[in-house]
């Protein structure tokens, strides 16, 4: 996956785990082509199956669609968490918080950069299927993307860099703000931005949003 090395693509199933390998397969379908490439035929394909046996572990296209964007979403807050996990060592507590809270936004906008397939995957929820489940969509941490944040944002509280009362409702402003230049970045009029002028705007963005936390 993005941090990780990529799941193997089955050629075949085998030992009995058809929805793991379903799984691996509609993952590797969205990593390349985003969420209306994953089609429940093409994953039975790779999977090495007839397409009748997918339906004893997804109802239909929409049930593996829905397993895959968990799947993005968790892939989503590993590299958050990587990016939290690379930081420097830093003493003084505010700055640390406030280094972790930076963190939570350059991973966020890292994985839009160069995961976009999954990254529109992760946000694309079927009608019937829009209550989020926490652990598939959880890191290591056992955070959602979205807990993530809040855990930033509890932290630069807890240091004293934000005050109690601007608390309330944050991570819905911030979560807005980043995922919008995520979304100009990838989609938008930006997504032809050099990798150093795409750098420069996630720094400036961050920048404002922490100045007015």
């Amino acid at each position: 996956m993005s941090e990780r090395a990529a799941p193997p693509q089955r050629r075949t199933y085998r030992h009995g785990n058809l929805r793991q390998a379903l799984l691996e397969a509609g993952f590797a379908l969205a990593r390349t082509g985003g969420p209306e490439a994953v089609i429940l035929r093409e994953a039975t394909r790779r999977a090495g199956v007839a397409p009748n046996a997918a339906y004893r572990h997804f109802a239909d296209r929409d049930a593996l669609i829905h397993a895959v964007s968990l799947a993005a979403m968790a892939e989503l807050a590993h590299t958050m968490e990587t990016e939290q996990a690379d930081l420097p060592r830093l003493d003084d507590p505010v700055q640390a918080a406030c280094a972790r809270f930076r963190a939570v936004g350059t991973g966020y906008l890292r994985f839009a950069r160069t995961e976009p397939g999954l990254f529109r995957t992760a946000f694309f929820v079927p009608a019937d299927m829009s209550q989020a489940q926490a652990a598939p969509s959880a890191g290591t941490s056992g955070l959602t993307p979205f807990q993530l944040l809040g855990a930033a944002l509890d932290d630069l509280v807890t240091v004293g860099r934000m005050s109690a009362e601007h608390r309330p409702g944050a991570e819905f402003i911030v979560w807005a703000g980043v995922h919008g230049l995520a979304a100009l970045l990838i989609d938008g009029p930006l997504r032809g931005l050099q990798d150093a002028q795409a750098d420069e705007a996630t720094h400036l963005l961050i920048d404002m949003i922490e100045r007015g936390l």
